[in-house]
């Protein structure tokens, strides 16, 4: 429904602060409000619309991103491998700028798009 907030969870660590709720605060996305979310272990992120993964959890990405198996979250994270551990979008650090991997199959396996600008810029796992 329109009324459901847009929400972009945070598992783990918060690398933002409080510079993502900043961010959003009164943003709007086709209609629907946006808003941030954290989430900590136990808790279950399926209702958001993007998921950032933390560092600090390494050692359970890949659960998290294969719990969202079915779900339309796209899943973002600066872990290492992360598009390896069919998360959607790895960051990475490439000559001080920050770059993007994608994993289209995981993408599509969620029924999401990417757009073609991001596709362009970005380093697409096949």
């Amino acid at each position: 429904p329109s009324d459901t907030p847009f929400v972009i969870g945070i598992v783990g660590d918060d690398p933002f602060d409080s510079y993502l709720d900043e961010t959003v605060r009164g943003e709007k996305v086709n209609d629907r409000s946006l808003t941030t979310q954290r989430f900590r272990r136990g808790r279950d992120p399926r209702n958001c619309s993007i998921l950032f993964i933390s560092q600090s959890e390494r050692d359970r990405a890949a659960q998290i991103v294969s719990n969202l198996k079915g779900r339309s979250v796209l899943t973002v994270s600066d872990i290492d491998g992360f598009a390896d551990l069919g998360g959607m979008i790895e960051l990475f650090r490439e000559k001080n700028k920050i770059r993007m991997r994608i994993n289209l199959e995981a993408v599509r396996a969620a029924n999401l798009k990417v757009s073609s600008k991001l596709l362009r810029v970005a380093e697409v796992k096949h």
